[in-house]
C-alpha cells in the first residue's frame, strides 16, 4: 500500500517597499540636517559655479533692523521650462530629485551637487529665501520659501534694469549668525572651494556693508615645500590627486579631504583611520583629493565607509610611508639646527654667569684655549696690583669675543661696522665674589652698548663702597683693587659710569670671610674649553644627563620623560638642558662637597646662568 507523501507549501515571508510616510517630515528632517552655516553658504556658491558664473558677489547687510545675505552671480540662471520662464516650479517640488545629478550621467562635467537638497540648507541660516532669475522674455520672476513652511511662491518681480544670472537672499539671518562676518566667509570659502575656484577661475567678492568691508576670496595658499614623487598605490577606483607641502611643525598645519575640489574635511585626522603619523605629526599642509569617495547626503562633511573608502586607505598606504621617511629627515634636520642655536646660548649665558661669580670657586675652564697662554692667565688673573687699560681692554675683548671649541667661531670676528655705540649698562666683574680679611681683590668694569658690544671711549669712573668696610685704591679707574677689612662681613660695591649725559651704575657683593677654600683647586684634570653636547635616546632608563669628561661633552637623555615634556616647547627645552649643564659642571667641579652643598651651588649657577639665557 503506497504511502501519500504530502507535500508543505513553504509560506512567503511578507514583502514590500521601503515609502515615506509623512513627506513634510522627512523635508523638515533634510533641511535642518547641515550643522555649519557656512557650509550652507558654499552651498549657495557652488550653485553659481555650476550655473557657468564668472563673478559671484556675496553681500551681508541690514535692513529694518534684521541682518541678510545676498549672493548674486551672471551665471545661466534657474534652468528654463518649456516656455521659457525659470522652472522654479520643478525646483521646489523635486527635492532629492537632482537635475546635476542627470546631467553628469549625460557626461557634463563641472558640476558638483547630486543630492538635490542644497537649496533647503537656508535653513540653518536664515527665515526666508527668496530666488530671483529672468525668463527669455528678459522679465524677473521670484520664488520664495520660508523656514518651517511646506508652501512656496512664484511671482513676476519689477526691477528697472534686466540682469542675467541669479539673485539669492535669505532674510533674516537667525539670531545666532550676527558674527558671520565677511571675513569670516572670505576665509571659509578660500579653504572650501579652493580648487573650485581655481579651475572655474570664478571671480568672488564678499561685501560687508555693517562693516565697511570687501574681501576678494582668494584660494588658499600653502607654505612649506611641495613635496614631489608621491604615488599612491594601484587598485583605487579613480585617482587620487595629492598637493601636499612638508613645513615647520605647527598645529596649524592640516591636511584637507577634497572631493572634486570641494572640502569634505578641514582636516584628514578627523577620519579614525587617519588618526597617526605622518598625518598628526604636525608637518604637513595641502589637499588629498579623491573624487570617487561617496559623501554623507545631509552634510556633505563625512564620508561613507565603504568600498571605495577601504580602497582609498590602502591606496594611501606607500604615500604615508614616503611621507614618514621625509619627516624624519625634517626632525633630524632641525634638531641639529635646534642643537646648534641651544648650545650657543647655553655658553653665552654660562661666559656671563662666571663674568659675575667669584673667579676663585668658578675658574673652571681655559674657555681661550686656542689663545696663548699668557692671554689665559691674564684673562683670570687673581692679581692684586692696579691694572692698565690695554690690559683691560685686552682682557674684556677676548672675554667677549673667544667661544669654546664647540661654538660657532663666528663672534670672534669683529667686522668694520660692529664697533660700539653709545652706552647702555654697566657691569661689575666679578658680580659675586669672596674674599679673605686683609687682602685684596681686583674687580673691573664692562661697559656696553645696546648690542652688547664693549664700550671704552668718553667714560668716566666712579667707585664707592655703600654698605660695609673696606678700602679701595683707585676709585676713578676702569678697575679697582678692594682691600678687605679685617673682621668678616658682607660688602655692597657700587659702580657709576658716565658718557656724556648717560649715566649707568651697578653693584657687586663682597663676602669677606676668615677662610677660603679654593674650591677650583679640588677639580682633576687640565681644564678645557667650555662643553657641546649631544644627544642619546634612552627612554628606559632614568639618568637625564652624563659628562664625558674625554671629549668633553654632555651627554642628555633625549628619551626621558622630562626632556620629552621640556621638548614641547623651545624656551622650556632651552631652560632644561642649561640646568642639566649646571648639573654636570657642578658636580664634577666640586668633587668635595656633600649633597646638600653641591644643591647650594647648582642653584647659584643656575640663577645666574638662566638670567641670560636670550
Amino acid at each position: 500500500m503506497k504511502k501519500s507523501v504530502r507535500k508543505s507549501k513553504k509560506k512567503k515571508a511578507p514583502a514590500g517597499k521601503l515609502r515615506i510616510a509623512d513627506h513634510w517630515n522627512a523635508i523638515s528632517i533634510i533641511a535642518s540636517s547641515q550643522a555649519n552655516p557656512l557650509k550652507s553658504v558654499a552651498e549657495f556658491v557652488e550653485n553659481s559655479i555650476d550655473a557657468r558664473a564668472r563673478h559671484i558677489v556675496i553681500t551681508r547687510g541690514k535692513k529694518k533692523g534684521e541682518f541678510y545675505l545676498k549672493i548674486s552671480d551672471d551665471g545661466e540662471g534657474i534652468l528654463k521650462d518649456k516656455n521659457g520662464l525659470p522652472n522654479f516650479h520643478h525646483v521646489a517640488t523635486h527635492i532629492c530629485d537632482s537635475i546635476k545629478q542627470r546631467l553628469k550621467a549625460e557626461g557634463v562635467k563641472g558640476i558638483q551637487g547630486e543630492f538635490g537638497i542644497g537649496l533647503l540648507s537656508f535653513w540653518t541660516v536664515g527665515r526666508n529665501l527668496s530666488i530671483t532669475s529672468c525668463g527669455v522674455d528678459g522679465n524677473p520672476y521670484e520664488m520664495t520659501m520660508t523656514k518651517d513652511s511646506p508652501n512656496f511662491t512664484v511671482s513676476k518681480k519689477r526691477i528697472l534694469i534686466p540682469f542675467n544670472g541669479t539673485d539669492l537672499t535669505v532674510y533674516p539671518l537667525l539670531p545666532g549668525l550676527r558674527s558671520l562676518t565677511g571675513e569670516k566667509i572670505q576665509r571659509y570659502l578660500a579653504a572650501e572651494l579652493r580648487d573650485r575656484i581655481k579651475e572655474s577661475g570664478v571671480q568672488i567678492k564678499v561685501v560687508d556693508r555693517t562693516g565697511r568691508a570687501e574681501y576678494i576670496v582668494v584660494p588658499r595658499q600653502f607654505t612649506g615645500r611641495l613635496l614631489h614623487g608621491l604615488k599612491p598605490a594601484a587598485g583605487a577606483p579613480g585617482d587620487i590627486y595629492l598637493e601636499l607641502y612638508l613645513s615647520d611643525p605647527g598645529s596649524a598645519n592640516q591636511v584637507g579631504l577634497y572631493r572634486r575640489g570641494t572640502r569634505i574635511l578641514p582636516s584628514i585626522t578627523d577620519i579614525d583611520n587617519f588618526q597617526k603619523e605622518p598625518w598628526t605629526a604636525g608637518y604637513l599642509q595641502g589637499i588629498l583629493d579623491a573624487p570617487f569617495l561617496n559623501l554623507t547626503p545631509g552634510t556633505r562633511q563625512g564620508v561613507i565607509r565603504d568600498e571605495k573608502f577601504d580602497a582609498f586607505c590602502r591606496a594611501i598606504e606607500p604615500v604615508e610611508i614616503q611621507l614618514q621617511q621625509m619627516i624624519e629627515e625634517q626632525r633630524k634636520a632641525e634638531e641639529e639646527r635646534s642643537s646648534r642655536r641651544i648650545l650657543r646660548k647655553v655658553q653665552r649665558a654660562l661666559r656671563e654667569a662666571f663674568l659675575r661669580l667669584p673667579q676663585e670657586e668658578y675658574d673652571w675652564f681655559d674657555i681661550h684655549a686656542r689663545k696663548s697662554k699668557k692671554k689665559t692667565d691674564a684673562l683670570f688673573s687673581l692679581a692684586s696690583g692696579p691694572g692698565t687699560a690695554s690690559d683691560l681692554k685686552d682682557r674684556e675683548s677676548e672675554m667677549l669675543e673667544t667661544t669654546s671649541e664647540y661654538g660657532d667661531g663666528q663672534e670672534g670676528r669683529k667686522e668694520f661696522y660692529e664697533y660700539a655705540g653709545p652706552l647702555f649698562s654697566v657691569l661689575i666683574s666679578p658680580k659675586s665674589s669672596v674674599v679673605p680679611v686683609d687682602r685684596r681683590k681686583k674687580y673691573r668694569a664692562v661697559c656696553r652698548d645696546r648690542s652688547r658690544r664693549t664700550v671704552w671711549e668718553n667714560l668716566l669712573y666712579r667707585w664707592e663702597i655703600v654698605d660695609g668696610d673696606g678700602e679701595i685704591l683707585n676709585p676713578d679707574g676702569e678697575s679697582v683693587v678692594f682691600i678687605a677689612p679685617p673682621e668678616p662681613g658682607l660688602i655692597t660695591l657700587r659702580l657709576t659710569v658716565c658718557q656724556g649725559e648717560i649715566q649707568c651704575t651697578d653693584e657687586a657683593l663682597i663676602t669677606v670671610t676668615d677662610t677660603l677654600v679654593d674650591q677650583s683647586a679640588m677639580t682633576g684634570g687640565s681644564r678645557k674649553g667650555l662643553p657641546g653636547y649631544t644627544y642619546r635616546r634612552a627612554p628606559s632608563e632614568m639618568w637625564r644627563s652624563r659628562f664625558d669628561l674625554e671629549k668633553n661633552i654632555i651627554v642628555i637623555n633625549n628619551g626621558h620623560r622630562d626632556f620629552v615634556y621640556a621638548g614641547k616647547q623651545k624656551s622650556r627645552k632651552l631652560r632644561y638642558i642649561c640646568r642639566l649643564f649646571c648639573k654636570e659642571l657642578v658636580h664634577y667641579n666640586f668633587p668635595g662637597l656633600q649633597a646638600d652643598e653641591l644643591l647650594e651651588r647648582m642653584i647659584e649657577l643656575s640663577l645666574y646662568t638662566e638670567d641670560h639665557l636670550k
